[in-house]
């Protein structure tokens, strides 16, 4: 006999966790189904321990620049209290039983398993069947993938699962894909003295951002020591006597070798075996396509990775909150994407929303762009070193408002706020002209990017 509930939520990352509990909170009787982590991806192996990886590599940086500005300074890198930090503080060693008892507590039932859709309104669990009279929702994330290179598959390399969990850094190291976790991982392990390169297959970093941005990060990248090749194709991989090594366009002459390998070339949807079908859904889709209020058919809702709305924390949630609404019949906005932020953790800090240039351009909107650089601000002046960054503004010209804006620099991601609320609201530049901006902020140089932008002579140094 099946076990009658009022929801089944399949997949307990951050916003699956959250529709659970906010659904027993209204009354609802809710299964959740997990078989992996309650809390998914995020707390133990993406968001938070790669940010304080990237906390202790900055500490190590700031200390580095000490000599010429403030005194004398000798910092030696220990990767014993990252690594504790991490196992202890905030991954419990991958156990997820803080989170867990957090969602019982909430009335919420636990399963753990495989959860498969066996019918309209009903989900096996290890032969279990429950019937959700009043839905299903469906937030099952993504997993690390590997490319089809020939030999990688027979090799121990890392993703991000691996690398967080490193309680020893690499002498040398090869990250392999030049996007978000693949930039971030790279500068962490070359400041605790790795040798790192980066490859990646397209012609420059960060594919998705503003190219100034990658270009910018190469930069940094190279004048810390951090090797980077773009625009070539990884034809081999081998692993004998502790060494990978990497041909590079198939010539043996472009060999890379190193102690570790970290494959951070994507992710693919934890869709296969779900049983989509048995609700009309394509058994082989990429994502799951939702309507604004994260319906993907009768009686089913879809929220976070899976939907292709973005690989982001925050987006899961948001859509979580919007899902919530639908079912318990409550009234709400439907779900907007049109101010998106997102921030690479690098140093410089790589923060965007909305669309980039490229973006705005292709959709044929008439467009305009202002930029100002950072170190030639005033808060660039005195911050003095590791003051890389700028900010470039992307206007839509016929209706005189942003929609996109990048702030690369010292604290990129916080500027970002800003400017994630001008393209949100659809403020007027002419508005945000008339503003006063604290002095000296680093965010100053908006008020630079949009004299540029406008024309008006704006001399782009933030005042």
């Amino acid at each position: 006999m099946a076990d009658e509930v009022d929801v089944v939520v399949i997949g307990l990352g951050p916003g699956g966790e959250d529709a659970a509990g906010r659904l027993a909170e209204a009354g609802l009787s809710v299964a959740a189904v997990e078989s992996r982590l309650v809390g998914g991806e995020c707390p133990y192996y993406a968001c938070v321990p790669t940010k304080i990886m990237v906390r202790a590599a900055g500490l190590l940086t700031e200390g580095g620049r000490v000599p010429g500005m403030a005194g004398d300074a000798t910092v030696r890198p220990d990767w014993a209290p990252v690594a504790t930090r991490i196992r202890d503080e905030a991954t419990d060693s991958w156990d997820d039983k803080v989170a867990a008892d957090r969602l019982t507590g909430k009335g919420v039932r636990l399963l753990r398993g495989e959860g498969r859709i066996t019918g309209p309104s009903e989900v096996t669990v290890n032969g279990q069947v429950l019937r959700a009279h009043r839905g299903i929702v469906l937030n099952t994330g993504t997993s690390p993938t590997a490319p089809p290179i020939d030999g990688l598959a027979d090799t121990p390399y890392w993703t991000n699962r691996e690398a967080v969990q490193a309680t020893e850094t690499p002498e040398s190291l090869i990250v392999l894909g030049g996007g978000v976790v693949g930039a971030e991982m790279a500068q962490v392990f070359s400041r605790f003295d790795g040798r790192v390169t980066v490859v990646e297959a397209a012609d420059r970093l960060l594919l998705n951002e503003e190219p100034e941005s990658g270009a910018l990060l190469r930069e940094v990248f190279e004048r810390e020591g951090i090797g980077v090749r773009t625009g070539v194709n990884v034809t081999a991989v081998t692993y004998e006597n502790g060494e990978f090594t990497l041909r590079l366009n198939g010539d043996a002459d472009q060999d890379l070798s190193a102690d570790r390998l970290l494959v951070a070339t994507g992710r693919r949807p934890n869709l296969r075996g779900l049983g989509l079908a048995h609700v009309g859904l394509d058994e082989n889709a990429r994502q799951i396509s939702v309507d604004g209020h994260m319906r993907a058919a009768e009686g089913v809702w879809a929220i976070g990775d899976i939907t292709g709305m973005g690989q982001f924390t925050h987006v899961s949630m948001y859509q979580a909150a919007i899902a919530v609404r639908d079912i318990l019949g409550e009234e709400g906005a439907p779900a907007s994407y049109r101010a998106v932020p997102r921030v690479t953790f690098t140093d410089p800090e790589i923060a965007s929303v909305g669309l980039t240039e490229a973006q705005a351009r292709d959709q044929n909107l008439p467009v305009r762009v202002g930029t100002a650089r950072l170190p030639e601000s005033s808060r660039g002046f005195i911050h003095k070193v590791g003051n890389d960054g700028f900010i470039k503004l992307v206007e839509n010209t016929e209706w005189g408002t942003l929609v996109g804006a990048t702030a690369v620099g010292p604290s990129g991601g916080e500027i970002l706020g800003f400017l994630s609320v001008a393209v949100h609201t659809e403020t007027p530049t002419a508005a945000l002209r008339e503003m006063i901006y604290a002095y000296p902020t680093f965010h100053r140089a908006i008020e630079a990017a949009l004299a540029d932008l406008a024309g008006t002579g704006g001399s782009g140094n933030g005042g």
